[in-house]
């Protein structure tokens, strides 16, 4: 099969789209034949060498995607050869066949294009386990993420706002922010010329927001951290602004508030906060919206595997709204 390979840790013109090694179906395994799989700024991290798969998964980039079940290995049941599904991935993405355990699969949902579902699992995963699993937003909170025109933030917006949240989020053009008003945002910040602290403090009258999800790090840790109210929770997924930074201690001792850190491809694929555990709340508490349309994913663009270097420049100077898909045919 053809899969994109990295020749070395670099810029995206390490990219090469090359044969490689089909991949074996493993007991509790199926192999997908790949439709299409999304860009994801952990891919980018791995590239340049940042960001290493963990032990046992595919070295190749990756981090889910949808197609068409090709194989189906011993143990596994309740899928078939045949079956249209999409995957939650440690790696492998970026080829044409992938090998995914079985408990890691979602159907395609009714309505959304098979190649359109790739762009589903991580940011769905990645949003319900943090903010709706971990951090526990209901109706009546008021909620914050940045990047809100990212993947992650697009789908943010939408499930916030599906459970009856306050929306506020951040971006950096006027034009992102009119997508995220669209999409559900109430408060929209224009992170280059405004101070997301003091726009969350003048429209909640000073109280803060209950939950904050983060994907800057280290640069957003002490503003955001003002940015909460008594009792709030701040997820931090990503490290866009750097890994280390001072937490004041006695701000959040005042607040009783707290801060968690998570990676979703790392979890184990099953047992105690495994990622089948995440699939199987998916499954039951978004996908049913997702079939009647009322939450979706948002498409930028989609290229071919073969200028994957392309999809990584994009997402790399975020000139995009959603996810940049990569598909097997040229």
């Amino acid at each position: 099969m053809r899969a994109v390979t990295i020749s070395e840790p670099g810029s995206p013109d390490v990219l090469g789209w090359s044969e490689v090694p089909d991949p074996v179906c493993g007991p509790g395994e199926v192999i997908v034949d790949v439709a299409a799989t999304a860009v994801n700024r952990a891919d980018l991290m791995q590239r340049q060498g940042f960001y290493p798969p963990p032990k046992g998964a595919s070295e190749i980039l990756g981090l889910e995607c949808s197609g068409v079940i090709s194989e189906v290995g011993e143990g596994v049941t309740g899928w078939s050869v045949g079956d249209e599904v999409c995957a939650l991935l440690s790696g492998g993405g970026y080829a044409e066949r992938v090998a995914v355990p079985a408990v890691q699969l979602l159907p395609r949902p009714a309505g959304v294009e098979l190649a359109t579902a790739a762009a589903l699992p991580e940011v769905v995963c990645t949003v319900w386990s943090n903010v709706f699993m971990l951090a526990g937003l209901r109706r009546g909170d008021s909620f914050l993420v940045h990047g809100g025109s990212s993947g992650i933030g697009t789908m943010a917006i939408q499930l916030a706002a599906r459970a009856g949240a306050r929306v506020f989020t951040t971006a950096g053009t006027r034009a992102k922010l009119d997508v995220c008003r669209e999409l559900g945002a109430d408060v929209t910040i224009n992170y280059r010329d405004e101070d997301f602290v003091e726009k969350v403090r003048e429209a909640t009258d000073g109280r803060g927001v209950d939950v904050i999800l983060d994907n800057m790090g280290a640069k957003y840790l002490d503003r955001n951290i003002d940015a909460l109210a008594v009792g709030g929770r701040l997820v931090v997924i990503g490290m866009q602004g750097g890994t280390k930074a001072e937490l004041n201690l006695g701000k959040l001792l005042a607040k009783r508030a707290a801060v968690h850190a998570t990676a979703l491809r790392s979890r184990p694929a099953t047992g105690p906060g495994g990622k089948a555990e995440i699939i199987e709340a998916v499954r039951r508490d978004v996908w049913p919206d997702v079939e009647r349309g009322t939450i979706r994913p948002i498409v930028d663009r989609r290229l071919p595997m073969s200028r994957a270097a392309e999809a990584h420049r994009a997402v790399e100077a975020s000139e995009h709204v959603g996810k940049v898909l990569l598909l097997p045919a040229d």
